[in-house]
């Protein structure tokens, strides 16, 4: 549980600093990748561009073997377990009652 939730202190910490490229370190190959193709720039740019929330306090963190679902004030994180460490699969969620999340940023 600490590494995810550690992972994704260290991406609310990047984006607080608006380093968005070491931000774009930390999320999934397939997130980075569809970032990019979204925004049709670099990660780091396209990423700046998304105007993510950014919370300082992170709520409850829930582990599922290798997913992970940690809460922060304004912003739901979904992260997995890769073998260099977890990384954000999708940030910038928002609960939509009985159906999926809504997110900012995700992977294809």
């Amino acid at each position: 549980m600490d590494g995810a939730r550690d992972a994704a202190r260290a991406f609310e910490q990047a984006l607080s600093l608006r380093d968005y490229t070491g931000a774009c370190r930390l999320l999934a190959p397939a997130t980075r990748a569809q970032l990019e193709q979204d925004g049709k720039q670099a990660c780091a740019r396209a990423l700046g561009s998304e105007e993510l929330p950014v919370s300082a306090a992170l709520g409850a963190t829930e582990v599922y073997g290798r997913m992970a679902l940690v809460r922060a004030e304004g912003d739901t994180l979904f992260l997995s377990l890769f073998t260099g460490g977890w990384r954000v699969v999708a940030a910038g969620c928002t609960p939509r009652g009985g159906a999926p999340y809504q997110c900012l940023v995700k992977g294809g």
